[in-house]
């Protein structure tokens, strides 16, 4: 036993926010829609390709519409599906092509939102290539909590309880902290 009188205990930190009530990014989907097969498309799995740095995969037409000569499980356009760090990565650079703004109109009840980009050169360090031409896409973002998972897990799958779910609100000051984005009104 050592004779030294006891230390005051360290003070403790200020209880911050619950860090699994944050919302982060659950995944973001590029999306390349060209409405044909044939060598659009595969111009379209380029590009994809080049700003992602991931091998996209083809969508298909669920129905056949002989008016734009489509038919059911023709491959019409290119998508990939981006997680994580790589998901918000893109994002950054998705959002300086569109200058860092959103239309509040692009965001819906949940806190998902989704917006497009008309060309694959406004992203930095793209160059126009002839052979390519123009393409645009389409960028839609699911936003949610911890325990999102709940309805996509195999056993006992359940519905996303409200208390999971962002708002358009919370989806407006995420983007505004985290990306520094300007929401139009």
């Amino acid at each position: 036993m050592s004779s030294a009188p006891d230390a005051a205990p360290a003070p403790t930190p200020p209880v911050a926010a619950n860090p699994h009530r944050a919302i982060r990014i659950i995944k973001v989907v590029v999306n390349a829609g060209v409405g044909e097969s044939g060598e659009n498309r595969t111009k379209a799995e380029k590009v994809l390709a080049m700003i992602t740095h991931q091998k996209p995969i083809a969508t298909r037409s669920h129905s056949t519409n002989r008016d734009f000569g489509i038919r059911k499980g023709q491959e019409i356009g290119a998508k990939v599906t981006l997680r994580g760090s790589a998901a918000s990565d893109f994002l950054g650079r998705a959002f300086e092509a569109r200058d860092r703004q959103l239309d509040v109109d692009s965001i819906d009840r949940y806190g998902n939102f989704s917006f497009g980009i008309a060309d694959y050169t406004d992203f930095t360090g793209m160059k126009y290539d002839p052979q390519i031409g123009i393409h645009g896409m389409d960028i839609a973002v699911e936003l949610g909590r911890a325990g999102y998972r709940v309805r996509q897990r195999r056993h006992q799958s359940r519905p996303i309880p409200r208390s999971i779910r962002s708002t358009a609100a919370e989806t407006r000051t995420f983007l505004e902290t985290q990306f520094h984005i300007t929401v139009l009104e």
